[in-house]
């Protein structure tokens, strides 16, 4: 993957490296064993939890 967008799919970047679940779970999103990781995009999870997206985006970026 090259870079990671709002429409990611949240599952799709914890299958990335077990890095990215860190920065999720950094920014309270646990997303490992949660039914939405399987259906939601970044941007919506971003949005259920209150994170900011840009510099959620940002970090999973950096990890790439």
């Amino acid at each position: 993957m090259s870079e990671i967008t709002k429409d990611t799919m949240v599952c799709d970047i914890v299958a990335i490296s077990p890095e990215m679940e860190k920065v999720l779970v950094s920014y309270g999103l646990s997303c490992c064993g949660c039914p939405g990781a399987n259906v939601e995009t970044l941007e919506q999870a971003a949005e259920g939890h209150g994170v900011d997206l840009g510099a959620l985006l940002a970090d999973l970026n950096s990890k790439l």
